[in-house]
């Protein structure tokens, strides 16, 4: 069944053009089954999606009585747009977009006003103009003018420009202010202009600006305008990068006045919200159980009002549709208020970070912050004052502690005094207070350590041949000490000594015995943390073992350094031996000189409670990174081992190529013996090389950035270099030399010689008519040949 539907007093007062509409409605009933006058419905509501006004179909002459119908319909999932994030079934919107996809602007465009270019800004919040004072005034490089975007006119659009004098200062205006009640606005405007670059403030700049927004907010002249003109100063005063104790009392006193202020009714400014504070009054009639006050979760973190929410009536913690919170608070009142007839006054102030709460008992990250609320209902005690405070996310860490606390005004400091934890979780921390005042969580993360199951394969097994290799080797060289009168023993064996121990204790004991397995179990006592990074205390054997491997390390590489002196006497001054009292100098050095660098290293950067400030938590070795996994200059790794690693080994490069050079010189007439020469003298450069550990110069290269094939080519090649190093030794300095060759000679000779019995055997040859018997003799010793012993014709 078709009807025609005409549309009449269609109102288009506000429309620039007529559109006629003719819309068909189809009515579609069950086949079969008889249709009467009283199964047809009167009327059909249709809505256009574009007006979203309903359209009546009268259909004439027809019965009232309508069909019941029935529908199956599914919500289709949110499509967020304009940048938002579907989350938990919600659409998290950026600051400047609201409603329920994010389809609704929350910002004025960039425009011009007057002389002055302003942009696109948030709702509630304050532009400044492009157009800056000039270079020769005392506001140079400060903005000229500023202009409110609001609602005030139905859609988002700014208002007037406040112009500053660019010759003003904030001296000026605190001197001015107490004085000139008639010129408060543009005082509390030119202020907030000149503290719109918060990190170019000085700690006097901070003090005045905090002593100036306190008395704005205590004058009994104060407006809505010079209110959020004073607010939004104290909000960028809380991104001053500046600190001093000069400001302390300031911004204490200012505190105060903001919690008072936002109790305070007779101000007529019941909500104010800039980026980064939040001050909100309400009237709470009195047959209410409680507030509860919410800030949601944002995409940039800052304040935005359509994220603020109220409600006036719950005794309890609500979730906001299951959005995600930053911050709940719900103060259920006392039996006392339900018994009086007249509403009461309830103020919060929310604060993006604890600039203005810094604390001397907890000690806070560089780059961290907290969020502090404030709650106040006057002289009303017996309070039930219950917090959710969301986790923060640390990246390579897990949350170890944390503390509900409150600001003690009269120890200036947080203290947990009245207050409880409830419990925790991942959507939130959840506290409990008997009294109202500036709130927070103190939190103490434990970073996530990554530990290596086992030792790489290469590592184990290069480890292994070199621990062969270097015991042989010192065995080798202090058994036949006497017949190598002019070869340096003993420098040769403190090195093989220092790589034998390392390599030993490497194997041994670099993994750490006090692994922090397993996420850390949260504490049920409300105690303050001391730090918001939790260390465990020193064990012992980790540690001991990072110091011997140091030593030891650096005691190579002293000794390697020290050989290479030697070598390079011995080429300067063609000596056969070593010069007087070489050995007792080398001795000194050799043993002393890396036992003061790792005091050194000890006494600057070790401490009990701190013990990760000297070494590694994933292994015993020396600190190398920061928590955020980048390498970092001001750790033990760099300053107490690779950079006095580096001159030795830029000595040590320069003493080969010295050695090199000059044994690379040949005799010209020596032609015959010319390519035995060179061989040899390669050998003896390698040989130099291996000795004086310049396979770890790769390591300095894997320091550089580089592309990921480089990386592991120079990684493995490290690894193996410098694992097989005892090896390299043995083969270099031991298997080769010339007593180690004769004593296998004669070894080899003693053991074939050694039980094997001569073997005799008859041949009979025919050549012709003529017959030849040759008695042949066989033997294992390769000095003897074979001759006949009788021949007969």
């Amino acid at each position: 069944m078709c009807s025609l539907l005409t549309l009449d007093d269609w109102k288009t007062a506000e429309m620039k053009e007529l559109w006629i509409m003719v819309v068909f409605a189809t009515v579609s009933f069950p086949q079969g089954d008889l249709i009467t006058s009283s199964a047809i419905p009167t009327t059909i509501d249709i809505t256009i999606p574009t007006l979203g006004d309903p359209i009546t179909l009268n259909t004439t002459g027809l019965p009232t009585t309508s069909l019941p119908t029935t529908s199956n319909t599914t919500t289709p999932p949110l499509v967020c747009i304009n940048g938002g994030e579907l989350l938990s079934g919600d659409c998290i919107c950026p600051d400047e977009w609201t409603g329920e996809t994010c389809s609704e602007g929350n910002f004025c465009n960039s425009t011009i006003i007057g002389d002055f270019s302003f942009p696109r800004t948030m709702v509630d919040w304050s532009a400044y103009s492009e157009e800056l004072c000039d270079e020769n005034t005392t506001s140079a490089g400060l903005p000229k003018a500023l202009a409110e975007c609001s609602y005030d006119t139905g859609s988002p659009m700014f208002g007037p420009p406040h112009e500053l004098q660019c010759e003003l200062t904030l001296s000026d205006i605190l001197g001015n202010i107490s004085s000139n009640s008639g010129g408060l606005l543009q005082l509390a405007f030119s202020t907030q202009i000149l503290t719109s670059r918060p990190k170019r403030l000085s700690a006097d700049n901070i003090t005045t600006a905090a002593e100036i927004a306190n008395t704005l907010l205590q004058s009994a002249n104060i407006t809505e305008d010079i209110a959020v003109a004073a607010v939004t100063t104290i909000s960028q005063l809380l991104n001053a990068s500046e600190e001093s104790t000069q400001e302390r009392d300031a911004v204490q006193n200012l505190t105060e006045t903001l919690e008072m202020f936002s109790l305070d009714q007779s101000n007529n400014v019941s909500s104010v919200v800039q980026p980064n504070l939040v001050v909100q009054s309400v009237q709470v009639p009195s047959d209410s159980v409680g507030i509860q006050f919410t800030a949601l979760t944002g995409r940039s973190g800052n304040f935005v009002a359509n994220r603020i929410h109220l409600n006036n009536n719950t005794s309890k913690l609500i979730a906001d549709k299951g959005r995600s919170t930053d911050v709940q608070i719900v103060i259920k009142f006392p039996p006392v208020l339900h018994s009086k007839t007249t509403s009461h006054s309830i103020g919060f102030v929310l604060y993006q970070n604890d600039r203005f709460f810094r604390s001397r008992a907890f000690r806070a990250s560089p780059g961290t912050s907290r969020r502090v609320i404030s709650a106040n209902l006057g002289e009303v005690s017996a309070l039930h004052v219950e917090m959710l405070f969301k986790p923060t996310a640390v990246s390579n860490a897990s949350l170890y502690d944390f503390a509900c606390v409150s600001w003690n005004y009269t120890l200036k400091d947080w203290s947990t005094f009245g207050c409880s934890k409830v419990n925790h979780s991942a959507d939130g921390l959840r506290c409990f207070c008997n009294h109202t005042t500036n709130f927070a969580v103190l939190m103490s993360f434990r970073r996530d350590f990554k530990y290596a199951d086992e030792l790489h394969s290469i590592t184990i097994l290069g480890c292994s041949i070199s621990i062969i290799g270097l015991s042989l080797t010192i065995t080798f060289q202090i058994a036949t000490r006497k017949s190598r009168k002019t070869n340096p023993t003993v420098l040769l064996v403190s090195i093989c000594v220092c790589l034998l121990i390392f390599t030993l204790l490497f194997m041994l004991g670099v993994d750490n015995p006090h692994k922090q397995l397993g996420k850390p179990k949260i504490q049920e006592d409300n105690i303050l943390p001391p730090s918001d990074t939790h260390t465990e205390r020193d064990r012992g054997p980790c540690t001991a073992v990072a110091v011997l491997l140091q030593y030891f390390l650096l005691g190579t590489f002293t000794w390697n350094t020290l050989y290479a002196t030697h070598v390079f006497l011995m080429i300067r001054n063609s000596l056969a031996t070593s010069p007087s009292h070489f050995t007792a100098y080398t001795m000194a050095i050799g043993w002393g000189l890396p036992a003061v660098v790792v005091a050194l290293t000890l006494g600057i950067s070790y401490r009990v409670d701190d013990p990760l400030g000297y070494r590694q938590e994933e292994f015993c070795w020396l600190a190398a990174l920061d928590p955020k996994g980048n390498f970092d200059f001001k750790l033990p790794m760099f300053w107490g081992f690779l950079i006095p690693v580096a001159f030795m080994l830029i000595f040590n490069t320069v003493v080969l190529v010295c050695f090199t050079v000059t044994t690379a010189k040949t005799n010209p007439h020596l032609t015959s013996t010319r390519h035995t020469s060179m061989k040899k003298k390669f050998l003896s450069s390698f040989s130099l090389a291996v000795v004086l550990g310049l396979s770890w110069i790769l390591g300095y290269l894997l320091l550089i950035p580089q592309n990921q094939t480089m990386y592991t080519i120079l990684n493995i090649s490290f690894c193996v270099l410098t694992t097989t190093q005892g090896l390299q030794i043995f083969i270099l300095f031991t298997a080769r030399t010339a007593i180690v060759k004769k004593k296998m000679s004669s070894t080899l000779k003693s053991i074939s010689s050694f039980g094997i019995p001569l073997h005799t055997r008859k041949f009979s040859l025919w050549r012709g008519e003529h017959s030849y018997n040759v008695e042949s003799y066989t033997q294992q010793d390769t000095d003897l040949s074979f001759s006949p012993c009788s021949t007969d014709i």
